[in-house]
């Protein structure tokens, strides 16, 4: 009778994990899309990097604008700093990656990305900082959402409003303001280098006032940028893209 009533247990036991699993997979096929398409006609709220950094005690300051009130110098700016194929590919550049690969080979003390602004967007609006092989294949999940529902100009638009630009600074409305007192409607071209150019580490660099490496970065970013206008590279986001 005992035995029988271990079995009967472990057979509950076992249907209970299966019917959780099962729920647990539908929740994770089901969740993100809707997650997504509210996300297509609303300003993401807060993010789990805004949280972390608030508990660090950053602050937060984000002033979230339409695309069209954004400097297309700014555009072009961050497509030539992070995302040069941005227009081409489907959320992942496979071109790039293997670049990534290839300098940390031989490199390894100066790890290089190769995530697109598809995937860093994915990350930054919907997942945390911290890497690991769940959040990466998460990643490439809501990558492959925000492509599908959102499209290119609606991606950039979220990166813009979203992204880390200082302690406790987010998107390029408060960066604008914060940094050179004026909207992002009126960047420079001198400006929105600048402020791709602090995108690879917000915390360390400035903005406002630049050091040797950001200055570098900069005038590398605006020779970019002409020729991101001059092939078009970023017309996928103009309002007819």
């Amino acid at each position: 009778m005992a035995r029988a009533g271990r079995q009967r247990r472990a057979r509950g036991a076992f249907r209970w994990l299966r019917r959780l699993f099962v729920v647990l997979i539908v929740l994770a096929i089901v969740v993100p899309p809707l997650w997504v398409a509210v996300y297509r006609f609303v300003p993401p709220p807060i993010t789990v990097l805004m949280i972390e950094r608030l508990a660090e005690g950053h602050g937060l300051d984000r002033r979230w604008v339409p695309l069209r009130a954004i400097a297309p110098d700014m555009v072009r700016a961050v497509v030539a700093s992070e995302d040069s194929r941005f227009c081409e590919h489907h959320g992942f550049d496979v071109r790039a990656i293997d670049a990534a690969l290839r300098h940390n080979e031989q490199k390894p003390g100066r790890i290089r990305g190769g995530s697109t602004i598809s995937q860093q967007t994915a990350k930054n609006v919907f997942l945390w900082p911290q890497r690991s092989w769940v959040r990466k294949g998460a990643e490439a999940w809501f990558t492959v959402l925000i492509e599908a529902i959102w499209g290119k100009r609606r991606i950039m638009e979220v990166y813009l409003n979203t992204v880390e630009m200082g302690s406790g600074v987010y998107g390029v409305e408060a960066a604008s303001q914060r940094y050179f007192h004026h909207g992002a409607s009126a960047l420079t071209v001198a400006e929105a280098g600048r402020l791709a150019a602090i995108l690879p580490d917000p915390l360390k660099w400035k903005a406002a006032h630049p050091g040797p490496d950001v200055r570098r970065r900069t005038g590398r970013i605006a020779a970019r940028s002409e020729t991101v206008e001059r092939g078009g590279l970023a017309d996928c986001v103009a309002p007819d893209g």
